[in-house]
């Protein structure tokens, strides 16, 4: 039975990871506060020289080539900035995932002591009960177990495939503003 103490204690440290998993949470968004806040800086800026250089353009042959300058640099920071993005969310997904399952291993030790002492405790005849209790804890375990190594599996597909899509993308972009770099 668990003391007054013990409900004390683990409330406590309910709250902390609260508070834990709440501050990570504000990291991430600050982190993507500042990235929005360095690209809106960086656009306006360029902006600025991208249209000082359009009116300073003197024949149709001059911005084509102008527009095909900028083409390029513009995908490849779109890409840089899903990449940026896509870290952010992956580094915020992992603290949590890391604090989710050290309280998942702890509630599983402590649901397996409970367990143990049950079985320490039961009358005399009820083995097999507490042996099919134990059986069913344990088959719990190896699911959930599975589960999160799937999980863990698919994460890695689906970011190997943003990756891969990133550089396709960037790739693609980079050809066409050769090709078009070509035909001017």
């Amino acid at each position: 039975m668990l003391t007054a103490e013990q409900l004390f204690a683990a409330q406590k440290a309910n709250v902390e990871t609260l508070f834990g998993l709440t501050n990570k949470a504000f990291e991430g968004v600050e982190k993507l506060v500042e990235l929005n806040l360095q690209v809106a800086k960086t656009a306006l800026g360029e902006v600025s020289d991208n249209a000082q250089a359009a009116l300073s353009v003197k024949d149709a042959q001059e911005l084509l080539s102008l527009q095909t300058a900028l083409l390029q640099p513009t995908a490849e920071k779109a890409a840089s900035y899903s990449r940026h993005l896509y870290e952010i969310a992956s580094s915020t997904n992992a603290e949590v995932v890391k604090v989710a399952e050290t309280q998942i291993a702890e509630l599983q030790a402590k649901f397996a002591s409970v367990i143990d002492s049950a079985a320490k405790n039961a009358p005399a005849g009820t083995e097999n009960a507490v042996a099919l209790v134990k059986s069913a804890v344990a088959a719990a375990t190896n699911a959930f177990e599975s589960v999160q190594k799937a999980a863990k599996q698919a994460s890695d597909v689906a970011e190997a495939n943003f990756v891969a899509a990133t550089e396709a993308a960037t790739k693609t972009t980079k050809a066409a503003a050769k090709t078009v770099k070509k035909a001017a």
